[in-house]
């Protein structure tokens, strides 16, 4: 709903979803079939705390936690959920003022009220994370209740985005009973709100969701229980898939796995739902590196990478090539790297690394995640250091971690150059900018640029119609091209392979790529 590309292969997707969602059409409520249905995806949770996730862990704190608000399937705009009611007070953005819902309460029979509320927000300040999602909230000024029900956000600058930011399941609502206040909560439970109970958690292999009966939110269920498997690659993922050991999957899947699933659905009694997506691929240049925070070094780079070879080859056109960190679809997008650097030339990134002085071949060590963004991810590294390599100017080593350890590699600054994937917190070019810039930022290592954080941002916050500040966001992204501390790979699409069984595909997507798992049924239930 958001992508704005207009085409065959967005008519394709279209076609897809259509054909399952006339089918859903028949069913409503939810369904009295208590055998869970399973879904798969290679997104581990790397916390069970919202306190100390800003990464895919989200997945599951939607379905377990609640927010005050939050994206209803369909939905361009964030709508109450544990809130009765949110809005602006002021017309300057700076007031945001919630009532909660009547007799609200967590998973475990607790009182959800107001300082509820308060508490889980001041938690996240007060445990500040080391690129956590504290660095959401740099508008918050201020929390404070008034009785049971109402809730008030004082920003210290306008800000039309905290709504959007209110959604993300980082600001997931928990119980000051079992979360300590100033202390990530690690005995693998959770006490949340939101549709489901987590029943049992085993690390790195399963989350068993069951019905929370004490839920009131916008969300209608269409089954009574979900198990989550978490899977190390794609191919034994897809493999359970046509086992029937699991009903559907999401998140990781291969482009080898797609492009196999495409034709064959219906003999493998499979079906493929695509739609637009919004998750980006990107290098991050460590800039306390000797030569990666070399300017020359890094444009050199950016004129070398072939993003429409990693896109053909490595994903079977999966993705699409992506020159900016604002994708394809968000109102503000540019080309600025393709403007700035055109097709890959290795002649002319001789000639950026001549004039700084450097002949001889730049020694560059890649480092990327193992299981975190799909299998694919190793060919991908694989290829960009052929084509670095190939241009005669760069000597490079690629090397990865599973992602625990990959990720507090990189918030110490160990690696030269290393491979992220984005996935939105929520669908405006804000939530691809700002998450990147800043002493508290999503890379784990400080970004200094004062023209996006103390100008462009604030200029943009101020402006509730969205469509009306492009101007700042095109500036903002000729910045990150000058700078080139980010180079920005590719724009994914997403896929949702499940059994014939399994309908609600298509509406279990929320605009930040999410899976809302209430919204899967089976059709033998009907």
């Amino acid at each position: 709903m958001f992508n704005r590309i207009q085409g065959p292969r967005q008519l394709a997707a279209i076609t897809c979803i259509s054909l399952l969602a006339g089918c859903g059409l028949m069913s409503s409520g939810e369904s009295d079939d208590t055998e869970p249905i399973v879904v798969g995806t290679t997104s581990a949770p790397s916390t069970l705390d919202p306190a100390a996730s800003w990464d895919g862990s989200w997945e599951l704190f939607r379905n377990v936690y609640q927010t005050l608000v939050s994206f209803p399937s369909g939905a361009s705009e964030p709508k109450p959920d544990a809130a009765e009611r949110c809005e602006f007070t002021d017309p300057s953005n700076s007031v945001y003022h919630c009532k909660l819902r009547e007799g609200m309460a967590f998973s475990n029979g607790d009182k959800l009220d107001a300082a509820a509320v308060k508490y889980s927000f001041d938690r996240i300040r007060r445990i500040n994370v080391k690129g956590g999602p504290e660095g959401l909230l740099g508008s918050l000024k201020s929390v404070e209740v008034k009785g049971d029900r109402d809730v008030t956000f004082t920003l210290n600058k306008p800000d039309a985005t905290f709504p959007f930011v209110l959604a993300t399941p980082a600001m997931s609502i928990v119980d000051p009973a079992e979360y300590p206040a100033d202390a990530v909560r690690d005995d693998g439970k959770i006490a949340g709100s939101g549709p489901y109970a987590l029943d049992a958690y085993t690390d790195g292999d399963k989350a068993e969701l069951v019905k929370n009966d004490h839920y009131d939110g916008f969300a209608e269920r269409k089954n009574s229980a979900v198990t989550i498997r978490y899977f190390k690659d794609s191919a034994s993922m897809v493999g359970a898939l046509r086992a029937k050991k699991i009903d559907a999957t999401y998140r990781g899947l291969a482009a080898s796995d797609v492009v196999g699933l495409q034709g064959k659905q219906a003999k493998d009694g499979i079906q493929l739902v695509e739609g637009a997506g919004m998750e980006i691929s990107y290098l991050v240049f460590n800039p306390k590196d000797p030569w990666a925070r070399k300017s020359a070094v890094r444009k050199a780079v950016a004129q070398v990478v072939d993003r429409g070879a990693i896109a053909h080859k490595i994903y079977q056109d999966t993705v699409e090539p992506l020159y900016s960190m604002v994708p394809r679809g968000l109102t503000g997008h540019t080309t600025g790297f393709f403007d700035d650097f055109g097709d890959p030339n290795a002649a002319k990134a001789k000639a950026i690394l001549t004039r700084a002085g450097i002949t001889d071949r730049v020694p560059l060590t890649l480092w990327y995640t193992t299981d975190r963004y799909g299998s694919a991810t190793g060919a991908e590294f694989t290829e960009l250091k052929r084509q670095l390599d190939a241009s005669g100017l760069f000597d490079v080593t690629i090397k990865g971690r599973p992602w625990k350890t990959f990720e507090a590699g990189y918030r110490k600054g160990e690696y030269p150059a290393f491979g992220r994937g984005w996935f939105p917190d929520f669908p405006d070019a804000d939530n691809f900018i700002a998450p990147f810039v800043g002493q508290q930022n999503a890379l784990g290592t400080p970004y200094t640029s004062k023209e996006i954080t103390d100008d462009l941002l604030p200029q943009s916050r101020r402006e509730s119609d969205r469509a009306a500040v492009v101007g700042q966001f095109k500036r903002a992204q000729q910045i990150l091209v000058d700078d080139a501390r980010l180079l920005p790979l590719w724009q994914g699409k997403q896929y949702i392979a499940a059994s014939e069984e399994i309908s609600g595909g298509e509406r279990a997507l929320d605009p930040s790529t999410i899976m809302m798992m209430w919204e899967l049924q089976r059709k033998t239930s009907w």
